[in-house]
């Protein structure tokens, strides 16, 4: 009896409580070549998380969160963290946390408030609550930085990936609506201007093979009435004109939000392959199915649970990628092979 009391006085003296603290993570950064990569949004830390055993079976290199991460929409950050700790402590989240890389970005209710950009009053600190679930450095640039947008390098030259992760929240104008829809507004503006230069500066240049940018919100369809970078078409026009300028190798958008998988895609003057947005969500819950208009969509639209998977064909010419859309029980309810 005394030796075990003074094991666990030890134990709680080493790690603070050993007992509740949670598995490291991989924080390391995948060597060699990366080929697969996966991604999802809108988890609700209070729902069943039955995708994480069949996200960890593919074994990706890199695991990307693009929003909603967790459902906080609150302005006390003692209610976001105690969120975002539920969520990290879901034992399978925790077995991909110890194999995969974690990156990731919020969209609005991880953000704090439910369609909100820059007018919520609390995102300097739930950007700090938003890094430590991340697993982020305490002394990375990141943390210092106004917005929770970032760039991760992988691979060796020839092979290289770069993935470009925009905040869509924390610059953002507000909505313009019309009732309860939102409306086109031609003088809004989603990133803000030291964003917009960040970006430029990624893409000018750049000697990744492939770039994958993602944000919580959709970039292409522009037909629905919710939220959508065509809430703000002068924004939209001005990133599908740098896409156009920069000429990017191997670029594909990846976002999220919308409580349902599809693939978009339109032919952009300037790249000599077709743009697609992949949006994947949500890992815990759907809407119902149903029709939807989207001029642009590429295969059907997905309303099970579900998450976005890329392998990368690097020894293909011209260089190739599969997508999926995976859910439960391995399941594909959408995969197709593009071309870059």
């Amino acid at each position: 009896m005394r030796l075990r009391v003074l094991a666990l006085f030890i134990c709680a003296l080493i790690n603070q409580g050993c007992h509740h603290r949670l598995p490291a993570a991989s924080t390391a950064v995948p060597a060699g070549e990366v080929t697969t990569i996966a991604f999802g949004s809108c988890s609700d830390q209070k729902r069943a998380q039955p995708l994480w055993d069949d996200i960890r079976q593919q074994q990706p290199q890199v695991w990307i969160w693009l929003g909603d991460n967790i459902y906080g929409d609150s302005e006390n950050m003692d209610t976001l963290k105690a969120k975002y700790d539920r969520q990290k402590s879901n034992t399978a989240y925790q077995e991909l946390r110890r194999a995969t890389k974690i990156i990731g970005v919020w969209d609005d209710h991880d953000y704090g408030v439910n369609d909100g950009g820059k007018e919520y009053p609390m995102k300097k600190e739930s950007q700090q609550l938003m890094l430590d679930f991340l697993d982020v450095d305490k002394k990375d640039a990141l943390r210092k930085q106004e917005g929770a947008y970032s760039v991760h390098t992988y691979g060796p030259k020839g092979k290289r990936v770069k993935i470009i992760l925009l905040d869509g929240r924390y610059f953002r104008d507000p909505l313009k609506k019309a009732g309860k829809n939102n409306i086109p507004d031609p003088a809004g503006d989603m990133l803000g201007e030291a964003q917009w230069r960040w970006l430029e500066q990624q893409l000018s240049g750049s000697d990744a093979d492939m770039h994958l940018i993602g944000c919580g919100i959709q970039f292409l369809s522009e037909e629905h009435p919710y939220e959508k970078w065509a809430n703000f078409p002068t924004a939209r026009k001005r990133l599908l004109d740098l896409f156009s300028r920069t000429k990017p190798k191997g670029l594909l958008l990846m976002s999220g939000d919308r409580h349902m998988a599809e693939v978009s895609g339109i032919d952009l003057p300037g790249l000599d392959y077709k743009l697609y947005d992949i949006t994947s969500s949500g890992l815990t819950h759907v809407s119902k199915p149903h029709e939807e208009p989207n001029r642009y969509r590429s295969g059907p639209m997905v309303t099970e649970l579900n998450y976005g998977l890329i392998r990368i064909n690097w020894q293909h010419q011209p260089l190739s990628a599969t997508v999926q859309i995976k859910g439960d029980n391995d399941a594909t309810y959408l995969e197709q092979t593009l071309t870059f």
